[in-house]
């Protein structure tokens, strides 16, 4: 990845639906270059999906799990990925292990998976923290 990749991945982040002319003419080459660049790295894998980001009024928060060590943490990831309402899963470093992402519908609905989080036998922690706003860079 160059400098071009970069300046295109912060636009797409940005808004992913930015038209690859207007990308063009804000970095300073062409709409083929672009399409290309995004392309390959699609094909790269540096681009794993393209994604809308809501304000549905839900409850937006992270929770934060600790595994005990001899855990697969991916396996359990990758589990917790296919919970209706985790919009994104992140392994991290640090203190705990997992980040989920959450969007549910009330409190309730966050408190619900912090129970089915806690109900899994690799999980030895979870702290929550509410998202009370989200600013897109």
């Amino acid at each position: 990845m160059d400098d071009l990749d970069r300046q295109i991945l912060d636009i797409l982040r940005r808004d992913a639906r930015t038209p690859y002319t207007e990308i063009a003419d804000e970095v300073g080459t062409s709409e083929g270059t672009v399409r290309n660049r995004v392309e390959r790295m699609m094909d790269d894998d540096v681009i794993e999906r393209f994604t809308i980001s809501t304000r549905t009024g839900n409850v937006q928060a992270m929770l934060e799990i600790s595994v005990a060590v001899d855990v697969d943490t991916k396996g359990v990831s990758e589990r917790m990925a296919e919970w209706d309402e985790v919009d994104f899963v992140w392994m991290v470093s640090g203190e705990q292990d997992i980040v989920l992402v959450v969007d549910a519908a009330d409190t309730r609905g966050v408190n619900d998976l912090i129970t089915k989080a806690r109900d899994q036998d690799e999980v030895v922690s979870t702290k929550t923290r509410l998202i009370l706003d989200e600013e897109l860079g």
